[in-house]
């Protein structure tokens, strides 16, 4: 019974983002939702893209697979592995190097009724594509006064990986967390990757799907629910990973993971942090994260990408509109450097937060830090 509602909460679709009925599921739903987390096996964010791609080609002949080396070679990071030999050439493509050509003829495909999942090496190769994806894709439905709908996901890794330089290290969550018309969906564990890409496939419309290189070969418990072939996550809402009083702090892909360590060391400390996984950076889920800071009357937000015009900076106008008064200290913010990447290691680290940043944010949120001269 939890599968049929779960399929019906998804192919609502853009029914979600009405504040009124989110809420509304959000109080009927959240003890559902809370029963994931109870967990009898474990599996990879890996296998759980994979299973993911697998089950929703299987249920709908009109999705299909393409990019550079989802086929014979597997998937460059082994994502499509045993696609090409189950479902055959026609709807598991390679493609050349050529992202702009295969991202339009996603887009098309899906202007005709199909399901392309697109697949970009890096996001950062997205750029390539960038006119596709936001003036074909995004601006189609508006555009035609809802007449055109266009069903189609465009998934792969995103933000910092390990020595792969700046101009494979971007995070792009606030570049297309910024534009209407797409969804962009940034699944942190094994149940969010199994339950936001089938999501996102189902989704009538194009979805950017932002998954991070270093949480694929990561395993995550996961339940019975989860496993179950129509299981899916609503779009646009957040998940309380760990409940606490002291400091709301929110995060995103692989940062849910230093925040929760974070949270870990600061409850040594006498501080609890409740950590937000957002999810869905469009749309993002003001509700959660308002009623959580109207509990705790502190706020931490964390990403990887540049601090300018970030998904910080979202999160905190939001909070400064709808919370204000709830505060009890200044909104602190942890984000990569404003730099693009370093390759040398030591320097990438030094760009890229660390749990101990977010530990030293928290305690200044909470007056804790050691003052200065206390220090010297």
């Amino acid at each position: 019974m939890l599968g049929i509602i779960n399929r019906k909460i998804c192919a609502g679709g853009s029914s979600l983002l009405t504040s009124g009925q989110s809420l509304q599921w959000t109080r009927s739903s959240a003890s559902a939702l809370r029963s994931y987390s109870s967990a009898a096996k474990e599996m990879t964010v890996r296998d759980a893209l994979n299973s993911a791609l697998d089950e929703e080609m299987s249920a709908d002949p009109k999705v299909f697979l393409m990019g550079e080396e989802v086929g014979e070679y597997q998937g460059a990071y082994k994502i499509s592995k045993g696609l090409l030999d189950k479902y055959g050439p026609e709807r598991v493509l390679d493609t050349p190097i050529t992202e702009a050509g295969f991202t339009g003829i996603g887009v098309g495909a899906a202007y005709h009724g199909l399901r392309p999942v697109i697949e970009f090496m890096t996001f950062n190769f997205s750029m390539q594509a960038i006119d596709h994806i936001i003036n074909s894709a995004a601006k189609s439905n508006y555009m035609s006064a809802g007449q055109i709908s266009v069903p189609i996901v465009f998934r792969g890794p995103n933000g910092a990986a390990a020595g792969v330089g700046a101009q494979h290290s971007q995070c792009y969550a606030a570049w297309f967390g910024s534009c209407p018309g797409l969804k962009v969906l940034t699944p942190y564990s094994s149940e969010d990757a199994r339950g936001l890409l089938k999501a996102a496939i189902r989704d009538p419309d194009p979805v950017v799907f932002l998954e991070n290189e270093l949480l694929y070969g990561e395993s995550f418990p996961i339940s019975a629910e989860a496993l179950d072939s129509s299981f899916c996550l609503p779009i646009g809402k957040a998940k309380i990973e760990r409940e606490g009083k002291d400091v709301t702090i929110t995060a995103f892909s692989k940062m849910v993971g230093y925040a929760l360590k974070a949270a870990e060391i600061l409850a040594k400390e006498g501080i609890s942090a409740e950590v937000i996984n957002l999810r869905s950076i469009r749309p993002l889920d003001r509700s959660t994260i308002n009623t959580s800071v109207r509990k705790t009357n502190r706020l931490v937000t964390v990403e990887e990408g540049f601090p300018q015009h970030g998904v910080g900076a979202e999160i905190c106008t939001s909070v400064v509109e709808d919370s204000f008064g709830y505060l009890d200290a200044p909104v602190e913010r942890v984000a990569g450097a404003d730099v693009p990447m370093p390759y040398a290691a030591n320097l990438e680290r030094m760009a890229v937060p660390q749990v101990e940043d977010i530990v030293r944010a928290a305690k200044r949120a909470c007056y804790r830090s050691v003052p200065l001269a206390a220090a010297a």
